[in-house]
């Protein structure tokens, strides 16, 4: 990023180095959601493995109403990323999919997604979990987190220094996408309810041209 001169007088601010993260409700997700809730459990029955075995397949490639529906809206989320962090070429790119169906206790670890740009979730189903059981304090049930990916950033942070937490906690709703900087390292906590949590997983997988070639 290239900033102009400073300017005489008043103080000039910038924050460098920020990580982009994009949150939408998508529209017409009451109708499309049920539709791919039946789809992703019947993918679940035939495929013990679906939710971690992700490079086997792309979901995005089928036919599905309700897939095209997802794959228009995850395209449309990628240009208006793209838009907000400044990109003003033609981007190329093939989203990679998979889905997740977590049953009570299940949990994915601390990770993040090599070889994409970006990488992003659909909430297609989040069962409430405020009757759950919960046996520990700090469980934080059907929730997703996000950690700051520069090391020690927040080691001599200072009350109301919006550095200070390393950690971006959200509770989704059925009908939310996310988008973010695929090196972003995050977790997804625990569902302690009975009914299973439903998503969407991708990868925006770039096509790779020279334009992208930072200058």
């Amino acid at each position: 990023m290239t900033t102009g001169p400073v300017k005489d007088g008043a103080p000039q601010f910038t924050q460098l180095w920020p990580t982009q993260f994009m949150s939408l409700r998508l529209p017409g997700n009451e109708t499309a959601n049920p539709v791919l809730a039946d789809f992703v459990l019947t993918q679940n029955i035939q495929n013990d493995d679906m939710t971690v075995d992700y490079k086997s397949g792309n979901i995005f490639v089928t036919d599905h109403p309700a897939l095209i529906w997802l794959r228009q809206c995850c395209d449309r989320a990628v240009l208006d990323y793209a838009r907000e962090a400044g990109i003003d070429y033609d981007l190329e790119w093939v989203l990679q999919g998979w889905a997740n169906v977590n049953m009570k206790g299940d949990y994915h670890n601390l990770h993040n997604h090599p070889h994409a740009w970006l990488s992003g979730t659909y909430y297609i189903s989040v069962p409430d979990q405020s009757d759950a059981d919960i046996f520990r304090s700090d469980l934080n049930p059907g929730a997703i987190s996000f950690f700051d990916p520069r090391p020690q950033a927040n080691m001599n942070a200072i009350c109301n220094d919006g550095q200070v937490d390393p950690e971006h906690r959200l509770m989704p709703t059925a009908g939310d996408l996310f988008l973010w900087p695929a090196f972003l390292h995050h977790l997804v906590h625990p569902n302690m309810a009975d009914l299973p949590r439903i998503s969407i997983s991708f990868n925006v997988v770039l096509k790779w041209k020279n334009d992208y070639i930072p200058h």
